[in-house]
Protein backbone atom coordinates (compact mmCIF):
# COMPACT_ATOMS: atom_id res chain seq x y z
CA UNK A 1 0.00 0.00 0.00
CA UNK A 2 2.99 2.70 0.92
CA UNK A 3 4.92 1.52 -2.03
CA UNK A 4 1.69 1.89 -4.49
CA UNK A 5 0.52 5.18 -3.21
CA UNK A 6 4.40 6.49 -3.38
CA UNK A 7 4.50 5.89 -6.83
CA UNK A 8 1.28 7.71 -7.63
CA UNK A 9 2.41 10.51 -5.81
CA UNK A 10 5.51 10.65 -7.27
CA UNK A 11 3.40 10.15 -10.89
CA UNK A 12 1.30 13.42 -9.72
CA UNK A 13 4.66 15.78 -8.43
CA UNK A 14 6.13 15.02 -11.94
CA UNK A 15 2.69 15.79 -13.70
CA UNK A 16 3.55 12.37 -15.36
CA UNK A 17 0.59 10.40 -17.40
CA UNK A 18 -0.76 7.81 -15.32
CA UNK A 19 -4.18 6.24 -16.49
CA UNK A 20 -6.29 4.08 -14.72
CA UNK A 21 -5.05 1.12 -16.45
CA UNK A 22 -1.49 1.79 -15.42
CA UNK A 23 -2.94 1.88 -11.87
CA UNK A 24 -4.41 -1.43 -11.81
CA UNK A 25 -1.11 -2.94 -13.31
CA UNK A 26 0.58 -2.08 -10.33
CA UNK A 27 -1.28 -2.85 -8.34
CA UNK A 28 -1.90 -6.53 -9.65
CA UNK A 29 1.70 -6.32 -10.02
CA UNK A 30 1.98 -5.66 -6.44
CA UNK A 31 -0.53 -8.25 -4.97
CA UNK A 32 1.06 -10.88 -6.92
CA UNK A 33 4.32 -10.05 -5.70
CA UNK A 34 3.47 -10.07 -2.06
CA UNK A 35 1.37 -13.23 -2.29
CA UNK A 36 4.09 -14.99 -4.07
CA UNK A 37 6.60 -13.73 -1.06
CA UNK A 38 3.68 -14.95 1.43
CA UNK A 39 3.11 -17.78 -0.29
CA UNK A 40 7.18 -19.00 0.42
CA UNK A 41 7.54 -17.65 3.42
CA UNK A 42 4.84 -19.85 3.96
CA UNK A 43 6.50 -23.05 2.79
CA UNK A 44 10.13 -22.21 4.54
CA UNK A 45 8.16 -22.21 8.14
CA UNK A 46 6.78 -25.10 7.23
CA UNK A 47 9.99 -26.90 5.84
CA UNK A 48 11.34 -25.22 9.30
CA UNK A 49 8.62 -26.65 11.47
CA UNK A 50 8.78 -30.43 9.92
CA UNK A 51 12.63 -30.35 10.64
CA UNK A 52 12.19 -29.32 13.57
CA UNK A 53 9.94 -31.66 14.65
CA UNK A 54 11.68 -34.37 13.54
CA UNK A 55 14.85 -33.91 14.88
CA UNK A 56 13.23 -33.57 18.28
CA UNK A 57 11.59 -36.78 17.73
CA UNK A 58 15.13 -38.29 17.01
CA UNK A 59 16.40 -36.86 20.00
CA UNK A 60 13.61 -38.68 21.82
CA UNK A 61 14.10 -41.95 19.97
CA UNK A 62 17.56 -41.87 20.54
CA UNK A 63 16.90 -41.27 24.17
CA UNK A 64 14.59 -44.38 24.59
CA UNK A 65 17.03 -46.36 22.67
CA UNK A 66 20.38 -45.71 24.86
CA UNK A 67 18.40 -45.81 28.23
CA UNK A 68 16.90 -49.61 26.95
CA UNK A 69 20.30 -50.40 26.07
CA UNK A 70 22.41 -49.75 29.23
CA UNK A 71 19.34 -51.25 31.26
CA UNK A 72 19.81 -54.55 28.76
CA UNK A 73 23.67 -54.41 29.11
CA UNK A 74 23.30 -54.69 32.87
CA UNK A 75 20.97 -57.18 32.55
CA UNK A 76 23.36 -59.74 30.05
CA UNK A 77 26.33 -58.87 32.42
CA UNK A 78 23.88 -60.01 35.75
CA UNK A 79 23.15 -63.02 33.89
CA UNK A 80 26.13 -64.16 32.61
CA UNK A 81 27.37 -63.98 36.60
CA UNK A 82 24.49 -65.79 37.30
CA UNK A 83 25.03 -68.67 34.59
CA UNK A 84 28.43 -69.50 36.11
CA UNK A 85 27.34 -70.89 38.66
CA UNK A 86 29.14 -69.16 41.19
CA UNK A 87 26.27 -66.67 42.46
CA UNK A 88 22.94 -67.42 44.19
CA UNK A 89 19.76 -65.71 42.34
CA UNK A 90 18.89 -64.31 44.97
CA UNK A 91 22.05 -62.20 46.04
CA UNK A 92 23.07 -59.09 44.66
CA UNK A 93 23.60 -60.04 41.24
CA UNK A 94 19.92 -61.41 41.12
CA UNK A 95 19.03 -58.08 42.24
CA UNK A 96 20.64 -56.30 39.54
CA UNK A 97 18.97 -58.87 37.20
CA UNK A 98 15.96 -57.96 39.06
CA UNK A 99 15.95 -54.29 38.70
CA UNK A 100 17.04 -53.39 35.21
CA UNK A 101 13.99 -55.81 33.92
CA UNK A 102 12.13 -53.69 35.85
CA UNK A 103 13.20 -50.75 34.67
CA UNK A 104 13.11 -51.24 31.14
CA UNK A 105 9.15 -52.58 32.24
CA UNK A 106 8.73 -48.86 33.19
CA UNK A 107 10.93 -47.05 30.45
CA UNK A 108 8.56 -49.06 28.03
CA UNK A 109 5.31 -48.24 29.66
CA UNK A 110 6.12 -44.36 29.53
CA UNK A 111 7.21 -44.59 26.24
CA UNK A 112 3.80 -46.34 25.29
CA UNK A 113 2.01 -44.20 26.96
CA UNK A 114 3.40 -41.30 24.60
CA UNK A 115 2.62 -43.00 21.28
CA UNK A 116 -1.29 -43.42 22.76
CA UNK A 117 -0.82 -39.51 23.63
CA UNK A 118 -1.87 -39.43 26.84
CA UNK A 119 -0.21 -37.86 29.83
CA UNK A 120 2.50 -39.74 30.82
CA UNK A 121 2.96 -38.84 34.40
CA UNK A 122 6.04 -40.04 35.96
CA UNK A 123 6.93 -41.52 39.88
CA UNK A 124 5.87 -38.72 42.51
CA UNK A 125 9.45 -37.66 44.36
CA UNK A 126 10.31 -39.98 47.00
CA UNK A 127 12.54 -39.81 49.82
CA UNK A 128 16.09 -41.78 48.81
CA UNK A 129 18.18 -43.39 51.67
CA UNK A 130 21.56 -41.88 50.16
CA UNK A 131 23.68 -44.86 51.25
CA UNK A 132 20.90 -47.48 49.86
CA UNK A 133 20.84 -45.39 46.52
CA UNK A 134 25.02 -45.92 45.61
CA UNK A 135 24.90 -49.08 46.98
CA UNK A 136 22.16 -50.18 44.10
CA UNK A 137 24.22 -48.30 41.71
CA UNK A 138 27.75 -49.74 42.73
CA UNK A 139 26.41 -53.01 42.35
CA UNK A 140 25.35 -52.31 38.90
CA UNK A 141 28.30 -51.05 37.83
CA UNK A 142 30.73 -53.35 39.42
CA UNK A 143 29.36 -56.02 36.73
CA UNK A 144 30.20 -53.43 34.32
CA UNK A 145 33.67 -52.87 35.72
CA UNK A 146 34.27 -56.49 36.05
CA UNK A 147 33.75 -56.69 32.18
CA UNK A 148 36.42 -54.05 31.55
CA UNK A 149 38.70 -54.90 33.84
CA UNK A 150 39.01 -51.88 35.89
CA UNK A 151 39.37 -51.35 39.17
CA UNK A 152 35.92 -49.76 40.99
CA UNK A 153 35.97 -48.16 44.42
CA UNK A 154 32.87 -47.14 46.46
CA UNK A 155 33.49 -45.20 49.53
CA UNK A 156 31.54 -45.38 52.17
CA UNK A 157 28.15 -43.45 52.67
CA UNK A 158 26.79 -41.64 55.91
CA UNK A 159 23.55 -43.77 56.56
CA UNK A 160 22.05 -40.54 57.83
CA UNK A 161 21.90 -38.68 54.47
CA UNK A 162 19.25 -38.83 52.32
CA UNK A 163 17.58 -37.24 49.05
CA UNK A 164 14.44 -36.70 47.56
CA UNK A 165 13.63 -37.52 43.62
CA UNK A 166 12.67 -40.20 41.13
CA UNK A 167 14.41 -42.89 41.69
CA UNK A 168 14.76 -44.82 38.76
CA UNK A 169 15.71 -40.94 36.79
CA UNK A 170 18.67 -40.29 39.14
CA UNK A 171 19.45 -43.99 39.52
CA UNK A 172 19.78 -43.85 35.12
CA UNK A 173 21.17 -40.69 35.83
CA UNK A 174 23.90 -42.17 37.81
CA UNK A 175 24.26 -45.13 35.54
CA UNK A 176 25.34 -42.88 32.47
CA UNK A 177 27.95 -41.40 34.12
CA UNK A 178 29.76 -44.35 35.39
CA UNK A 179 29.05 -46.38 32.13
CA UNK A 180 31.17 -43.13 30.58
CA UNK A 181 33.62 -43.63 33.36
CA UNK A 182 34.19 -47.31 32.66
CA UNK A 183 34.50 -46.40 28.63
CA UNK A 184 36.62 -43.50 28.70
CA UNK A 185 39.27 -43.91 31.71
CA UNK A 186 42.51 -45.48 30.66
CA UNK A 187 43.02 -49.59 30.43
CA UNK A 188 43.71 -50.95 34.22
CA UNK A 189 43.17 -47.89 36.19
CA UNK A 190 40.74 -46.85 38.69
CA UNK A 191 36.92 -45.20 38.51
CA UNK A 192 35.20 -44.58 41.92
CA UNK A 193 32.27 -43.36 43.30
CA UNK A 194 31.50 -41.55 46.18
CA UNK A 195 28.38 -39.24 48.35
CA UNK A 196 29.02 -36.78 50.75
CA UNK A 197 27.13 -33.85 52.48
CA UNK A 198 28.34 -29.79 51.68
CA UNK A 199 25.93 -27.79 53.84
CA UNK A 200 22.37 -28.46 53.09
CA UNK A 201 23.18 -30.38 49.39
CA UNK A 202 24.36 -34.06 48.86
CA UNK A 203 27.07 -34.32 46.07
CA UNK A 204 27.86 -37.58 44.19
CA UNK A 205 31.34 -37.81 42.60
CA UNK A 206 32.17 -39.93 39.80
CA UNK A 207 35.93 -39.93 38.99
CA UNK A 208 37.86 -41.89 36.29
CA UNK A 209 41.34 -41.62 34.88
CA UNK A 210 40.82 -40.54 31.37
CA UNK A 211 43.45 -38.20 30.95
CA UNK A 212 41.55 -35.16 31.01
CA UNK A 213 39.03 -33.25 28.83
CA UNK A 214 40.04 -31.08 25.57
CA UNK A 215 40.05 -27.20 25.68
CA UNK A 216 36.34 -26.32 25.56
CA UNK A 217 34.95 -29.67 25.93
CA UNK A 218 33.42 -29.25 29.55
CA UNK A 219 29.75 -28.16 27.80
CA UNK A 220 29.65 -29.29 24.67
CA UNK A 221 29.87 -32.97 25.77
CA UNK A 222 26.53 -32.66 27.45
CA UNK A 223 24.74 -31.45 24.37
CA UNK A 224 22.67 -34.92 22.32
CA UNK A 225 24.77 -36.54 19.65
CA UNK A 226 28.07 -34.85 20.44
CA UNK A 227 30.48 -37.53 20.66
CA UNK A 228 34.04 -37.35 21.91
CA UNK A 229 37.58 -39.41 22.14
CA UNK A 230 37.92 -42.27 19.77
CA UNK A 231 35.39 -44.85 21.33
CA UNK A 232 32.43 -43.70 19.17
CA UNK A 233 30.15 -46.87 19.85
CA UNK A 234 27.64 -45.33 21.49
CA UNK A 235 25.00 -42.44 20.64
CA UNK A 236 26.57 -39.89 22.52
CA UNK A 237 23.38 -39.35 24.45
CA UNK A 238 24.62 -40.53 27.87
CA UNK A 239 25.53 -37.49 29.54
CA UNK A 240 22.40 -35.50 27.83
CA UNK A 241 20.41 -37.81 29.70
CA UNK A 242 22.21 -37.83 32.64
CA UNK A 243 22.01 -33.81 32.56
CA UNK A 244 17.89 -34.07 32.11
CA UNK A 245 17.03 -36.40 34.38
CA UNK A 246 19.13 -34.54 37.26
CA UNK A 247 17.89 -31.35 36.35
CA UNK A 248 14.33 -32.57 36.57
CA UNK A 249 14.64 -33.00 39.94
CA UNK A 250 16.32 -29.93 40.86
CA UNK A 251 19.14 -31.02 40.73
CA UNK A 252 22.44 -29.78 38.56
CA UNK A 253 25.37 -31.94 37.01
CA UNK A 254 28.68 -30.66 36.19
CA UNK A 255 32.43 -32.00 35.73
CA UNK A 256 35.76 -31.01 36.77
CA UNK A 257 38.32 -31.30 34.69
CA UNK A 258 41.91 -32.48 36.71
CA UNK A 259 44.48 -31.90 33.79
CA UNK A 260 46.41 -35.12 33.13
CA UNK A 261 44.66 -36.98 34.91
CA UNK A 262 40.89 -37.38 34.70
CA UNK A 263 37.83 -35.71 35.15
CA UNK A 264 35.01 -36.00 38.39
CA UNK A 265 31.79 -35.47 36.88
CA UNK A 266 29.44 -33.99 40.43
CA UNK A 267 25.43 -34.61 40.79
CA UNK A 268 24.21 -31.93 42.95
CA UNK A 269 21.41 -32.75 45.09
CA UNK A 270 19.16 -31.22 48.03
CA UNK A 271 19.52 -32.87 51.21
CA UNK A 272 16.35 -33.71 53.31
CA UNK A 273 16.54 -35.21 56.51
CA UNK A 274 15.27 -38.94 57.40
CA UNK A 275 11.59 -39.54 57.94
Amino acid sequence: GDLCQAITDLAVERDAPFSVGAFRTLNRCLDNAIADAVTEFGTQRDADIALKQSAEANERLGFLVHELRNHLHSATLALAALESGMLPIGGSTGSVLKRSLASMTSLLSRTLGEVRATASELAPPQLISLATFIHDAGNIALLAAKAKGCPFLVAPVDPLLWIRGNRELLLGALINLLQNAFKFTRPHTRVSLSAYAIGDRIAIDVTDHCGGLLPGSGEAMFKPFVQQGEDKSGLGLGLAIARRNVEADNGSLSVRDVPGIGCIFTITLGRFLKP
